[in-house]
């Protein structure tokens, strides 16, 4: 989080709830409450393949989502392009055109086809899906465990498990509610074998810490038929994000988090599942070669532009085939109001996205001042 603005902006979802709940001047419009990211940021976007391997870009981390605002997705996004901007040295009339195009490609995608992306693509966004259609499951090994051979790699990254885990997670992959589901994730049949080849915990930052993680890597079906598979196996927790009032949803954290995949990212529910592990809950999902994130290093101004109406549009699609038609006419009029006459974006999102940069900015700097005496010690 110290590498640079943006990245501090992409780990502090607490602190951007806790704006919410306390700045006066965080009035946004309550939109139809939906299942949205609660997460919203750049890098939690990206190219995702279904089973069989078709690739769309969709929301690729849902571990906040909740029926809640969708508003509060545009802002979020909208502080997560705006911080990426500031950080390509971009000027501040460059921010809000952004949020100008945000704005833009959200209404647009309100009454397109949800179940296309038929959208412009910016020229990096292009080229992100080129790369991930032509990824095969070398590239996965590679990426994810450093080597192809069929093992996990014990080091920084994968530590030891215990022996009490090891039984656990086989007797998980085992169980009926679990191993069907597996079995046909390769396109084969729910009868087919699942052996347990190899696993890991897995060390994948401060939000792995402390909590249940895991890869797994699993051989479905027999002889020359069969395929590797490497599970990421993760412990639900309590979103941050607000629920919407009288919303009802899982009590079961992994349940939820399924639940709003498969609303906002049907790539990617359908190749996740809800289960239990040493007496938690646990998200189960497959990760496949295609699934690559956005990194965003520097952009221009026209490239900051397109990506922001593009990524708009695809949260927006997330959050309109969730509504009924009325519902969609309706949140769309309602973005349409409250414009300054010199912007044409809501004045909420920019009030919104102006202080949380500012606050962002401050907490981001004695992030790197306390980083530092840490590193000094």
């Amino acid at each position: 989080m110290a590498r640079s603005a943006h990245a501090y902006v992409r780990g502090s979802t607490q602190q951007f709830y806790e704006w919410l709940e306390t700045s006066n001047r965080a009035k946004l419009p309550e939109g139809p409450p939906v299942w949205i990211c609660g997460d919203c940021h750049v890098s939690n976007l990206g190219p995702l393949a279904d089973k069989k391997g078709h690739v769309l870009v969709q929301i690729r981390d849902l571990d906040q989502t909740v029926i809640g605002n969708p508003a509060h997705d545009l802002v979020r996004l909208g502080l997560s392009l705006a911080s990426a901007a500031r950080g390509s040295d971009l000027p501040g009339v460059t921010t809000a055109r952004i949020l100008e195009e945000l704005v833009t490609g959200y209404r647009t995608a309100l009454s397109a086809d949800f179940g296309t992306d038929k959208s412009h693509r910016p020229k990096s966004i292009q080229a992100l899906l080129t790369k991930s259609t032509r990824r095969r499951w070398r590239h996965l090994a590679e990426e994810r465990l450093d080597t192809v051979s069929p093992t996990i790699p014990l080091g920084n990254r994968f530590w030891a498990l215990t022996r009490e885990e090891r039984k656990a997670l086989t007797q998980m992959i085992a169980s009926d509610s679990v191993k069907p589901t597996l079995a046909s994730l390769r396109g084969g049949v729910k009868a087919d074998p699942v052996e347990l080849v190899d696993a890991a915990y897995w060390n994948k930052g401060c939000s792995s810490l402390g909590r249940l993680r895991y890869a797994a890597l699993l051989r479905v079906g027999q002889g020359k038929s069969s395929s590797l598979c490497l599970l990421d196996v993760k412990e639900g927790v309590t979103a941050a994000a607000p629920r919407a009032a009288k919303a009802e949803m899982p009590r079961d954290n992994a349940i939820r988090v399924v639940t709003g995949a498969k609303a906002l990212s049907p790539n990617l529910g359908e190749r996740m599942m809800a289960a239990r592990l040493l007496d938690k809950a646990v998200v189960v999902r497959e990760l496949m070669p295609q699934d690559l994130k956005i990194e965003i290093n520097r952009l221009s101004e026209q490239e900051a532009m397109e990506l922001a109406r593009y990524l708009a549009g695809v949260v927006g699609r997330a959050h309109g085939r969730q509504m009924q038609a009325e519902q969609r006419r309706s949140w769309r009029a309602d973005l349409s109001k409250r414009h300054k006459s010199t912007l044409d974006a809501p004045s909420w999102l920019w009030a919104g996205v102006v202080e949380l940069m500012a606050l962002h900015e401050s907490a981001y700097l004695d992030h790197c001042r306390r980083f530092a005496l840490s590193a000094a010690a």
